[in-house]
């Protein structure tokens, strides 16, 4: 039956021979050779520079400053800014190979990296040329950092929710509110912020909101005391207020009243970076405890022996591949310029509780030394927590997905053939 439908495709189908040839190309799950050099580059850096004082970091809870300087000489910050401004201009599925071997290494330093990105990413999408050239210029000739200011302490994932409020007066905007969770802002030179510039509750979010970029040193930006969090420890968390911050309107990134479509065009694109952060953690999960499991005995074998461990270690490795194949996907829409949301989303959220599924896993694996910070296991427990949190939580990229999956099945009548 199958050799007389591949025998008749063509005729029943008016496939032309080109196109039957065609048949046999199309996915390709390989790296070009520059992206497996970047890979190995990266991976190198990693286990030289940041690996062997993880440790040291993580119990002094001390930003990493010597190790970002060094990344920004290697050319390993600041990546996808384009070439204009002096960036390397990398795409997103570049970028996930990095973040994913800095994540292999550690999160809390791989965060302190990757938030430079977050913050210049809307100003790639939607900032002026003025504001291009100087604050991402800055970012390239400097090791300096930057901070995406929009979390408040009432709005995390509900970003329309936002409190923080700005008044255009003459030329300038004059900025109130308290933001919360900022990451690198106690040592950031910049701040990406979002406010809501038109005061009616029933407004539209896509209207209500207007963004801007504003230098840390203006008058009126207060940064609170880092904030000591369970992990990620060496990342840099704080609350930053703003009182009577005047900003000149031509800081506005964006159209005014555009700021929440431009803040939500930024998750888009940096969801797969931080999903590839989880599957680096993954990734060190599954290694740290499959080693050990060969390593450990227990009733005269090793425990990688025993079914209980052994399935573990398979649904682990399982879900790493998965989880790294849908965060690619999602990098690659985004290059290729394809509707992107649901499939950013799906990386985030599938990562995310990859991430920690395989962290706990490790733990329980390593045992009683699991629990013990002499091992690495714990710190990728620990680490891995927030990954279903910050740039929207798990429950929110759900919503997203659902969201859009209604919509292409009201559209097309079906997600699978839309």
């Amino acid at each position: 039956m199958i050799l007389n439908i591949c025998k008749n495709f063509g005729k029943s189908f008016n496939v032309s021979k080109r196109f039957c040839s065609s048949l046999n190309q199309g996915l390709c799950f390989n790296f070009t050779e520059d992206q497996l050099a970047l890979k190995d580059a990266v991976s190198t850096f990693a286990k030289e520079e940041i690996m062997p004082f993880v440790s040291e970091y993580d119990k002094s809870a001390k930003f990493p400053w010597e190790i970002i300087k060094k990344g920004h000489a290697a050319g390993l910050i600041n990546t996808t800014i384009p070439e204009k401004y002096g960036g390397l201009g990398l795409n997103s599925v570049s970028e996930v190979i990095i973040a994913e071997n800095l994540g292999y290494a550690c999160t809390g330093i791989s965060t302190s990296f990757l938030v430079n990105g977050l913050a210049a990413a809307p100003l790639i999408i939607a900032g002026s040329e003025e504001i291009k050239k100087k604050y991402l210029g800055w970012l390239i000739e400097e090791p300096i950092v930057a901070s995406y200011a929009v979390t408040e302490p009432g709005a995390g994932s509900d970003v329309a929710g936002v409190k923080t409020r700005c008044e255009k007066k003459g030329d300038e905007y004059i900025v109130n509110g308290n933001k919360m969770w900022i990451s690198n802002s106690g040592h950031a030179k910049w701040f990406f912020v979002l406010a809501r510039s038109n005061p009616d509750p029933k407004a539209s979010a896509g209207s209500a909101f207007t963004a801007f970029v504003v230098d840390a040193d203006t008058p009126g930006i207060t940064v609170g005391r880092k904030e000591m969090n369970m992990g990620q420890r060496c990342a840099d968390t704080r609350a930053v207020t703003f009182e009577g911050v005047r900003i000149p309107a031509s800081q506005v990134v964006g159209a005014p009243g555009e700021g929440f479509k431009v803040a939500m065009k930024t998750f888009d694109k940096t969801r797969p970076f931080v999903a590839a952060g989880a599957n680096g953690i993954a990734a060190r999960a599954v290694d740290e405890a499959t080693k050990y499991a060969l390593e450990r005995k227990a009733f005269g074998t090793n425990i990688s022996n025993f079914q209980g461990v052994s399935f573990m270690l398979a649904d682990m490795a399982m879900n790493l591949e998965i989880s790294r194949l849908i965060t690619y996907k999602s990098a690659k829409c985004i290059d290729d310029k394809i509707e992107s949301s649901i499939y950013s989303s799906m990386a985030k959220c599938f990562a995310s509780d990859t991430a920690n599924q395989a962290a706990t896993n490790a733990v329980q694996i390593f045992g009683g030394n699991g629990f013990n910070t002499e091992y690495p296991v714990e710190k990728l427990m620990r680490d891995a927590k927030i990954f279903q949190i910050y740039e929207g939580t798990s429950q929110v990229q759900r919503m997203v997905i659902s969201r859009h999956l209604i919509k292409r099945v009201k559209e097309n009548g079906s997600f699978f053939y839309s």
